[in-house]
């Protein structure tokens, strides 16, 4: 486990918080408690992969946008909120929808059909990716000090953690890949 995470951990981390959110920097961090990972490269790595991934899903929103809101519709509501919170919040939603559970998602492809500037919304990223990564980082860090305070020296108990982490990963990712082809196929007929 420690060589595979020495090796493969800084990637996954920033190929997991390209794809999804909370869980992957959370578990790092634990890693990093634990030792087999540093905790400032797991916060870089958690703002490069969450900064490219919403400016990526902002670029297609900016770019393919409505198509993909119609090959969509079961989206078009949580869109529409985030429209509503743009407009009402402007900046300061950008900077905190990463916090939003539910949201977290949707929330830069809808931003990209916006009228918020390339400009505007990459340097609102930049800020609110670094935030995220540390706060995110930092208590997966601060959960393993939970846990060892709680339970001790977690040695004999550390790979079975690190393990049943990834095996929930694998499940929460398998269960929204299932979900979206589900709602695509629904969405069809």
């Amino acid at each position: 486990m420690e060589d595979f995470l020495g090796h493969w951990g800084y990637l996954a981390v920033l190929v997991g918080t390209f794809l999804e959110g909370e869980t992957v920097p959370v578990l790092a961090g634990f890693a990093a408690h634990q030792g087999f990972l540093r905790l400032d490269l797991v916060m870089a790595c958690a703002f490069a992969g969450s900064l490219v991934g919403d400016q990526t899903w902002f670029w297609v929103g900016r770019r393919f946008g409505r198509q993909w809101m119609e090959r969509h519709p079961g989206r078009a509501a949580d869109a529409e909120r985030v429209a509503k919170l743009l407009d009402r919040w402007g900046d300061w939603f950008v900077l905190s929808f990463r916090f939003l559970y539910g949201l977290r998602a949707i929330s830069p492809l809808a931003i990209g059909l916006s009228s918020i500037t390339v400009r505007r919304f990459a340097l609102l990223n930049v800020i609110s990716a670094a935030v995220w990564a540390m706060v995110v980082g930092s208590l997966g860090y601060l959960f393993g000090n939970a846990i060892e305070s709680v339970l001790g020296r977690l040695v004999q108990w550390e790979h079975r953690i690190m393990a049943a982490g990834a095996v929930a990963l694998v499940l929460f990712l398998i269960h929204r890949l299932v979900r979206r082809r589900t709602l695509k196929r629904n969405g069809a007929t």
